[in-house]
C-alpha cells in the first residue's frame, strides 16, 4: 500500500518545512495540514509558485503521484509518473531549501530550490531553477526546470 491510498500516515510537521528563502535553519515548521496538507487534502489552490513549489516537493515525499500530475503543465507532464516513497529504489527526502522566489509577471514565475535525499545509502542534492506559468483557471502549475544534481 502507498501513501496515495493510506492518507492516515500524515506527517504532524510540513515535510517542506515551510521553507523560503532566508528562512533560518532553526525555524520550527509548520503543522502539515496548515502548510501543503491543505493543497493537498484539503484541495485548497497555492496562491502563488512558492507555495505550489512546497506543497509539490511534499508530495513527493508523501508519493502523492496525483497530485504531482495536477499540479503538472499538460504538456511538460511525464505519462509515466509515479511516485512510490516505499519503492525501494526511491529517494528519502531529507530537506528542502527556498534559493529564491521570483514572480516574472502576473502569470509567470521562477523559484529555485535544493531538495536533499538519499538513495542507495548515498547523499544528494538536487538544485534546480523551475518555472511555473498560471493558467486562465488560476491555478499554478510547474512547467520545467534546469537541474543539477550533486
Amino acid at each position: 500500500m502507498n501513501a496515495e491510498t493510506s492518507r492516515a500516515a500524515r506527517p504532524a510537521d510540513c515535510p517542506c518545512g515551510g521553507a523560503a528563502p532566508n528562512l533560518k535553519a532553526t525555524a520550527k515548521p509548520p503543522r502539515y495540514a496548515a502548510c501543503c496538507g491543505r493543497f493537498i487534502d484539503a484541495g485548497a489552490l497555492p496562491e502563488t509558485a512558492l507555495e505550489l513549489m512546497r506543497s509539490r516537493y511534499t508530495a513527493y515525499v508523501l508519493g502523492e503521484s496525483s497530485y504531482l500530475r495536477a499540479t503538472w503543465a499538460r504538456e511538460t507532464c511525464p505519462p509515466d509518473l509515479d511516485v512510490d516513497p516505499l519503492a525501494l529504489d526511491a529517494p528519502r527526502w531529507l530537506g528542502l531549501a527556498i534559493k529564491r522566489h521570483e514572480q516574472v509577471d502576473a502569470t509567470h514565475a521562477i523559484v529555485e530550490f535544493v531538495a536533499r535525499y538519499k538513495t542507495g545509502g548515498r547523499a544528494s542534492r538536487l538544485h534546480e531553477v523551475s518555472r511555473f506559468t498560471r493558467a486562465e483557471d488560476g491555478r499554478w502549475r510547474y512547467v520545467d526546470g534546469d537541474v543539477t544534481d550533486t
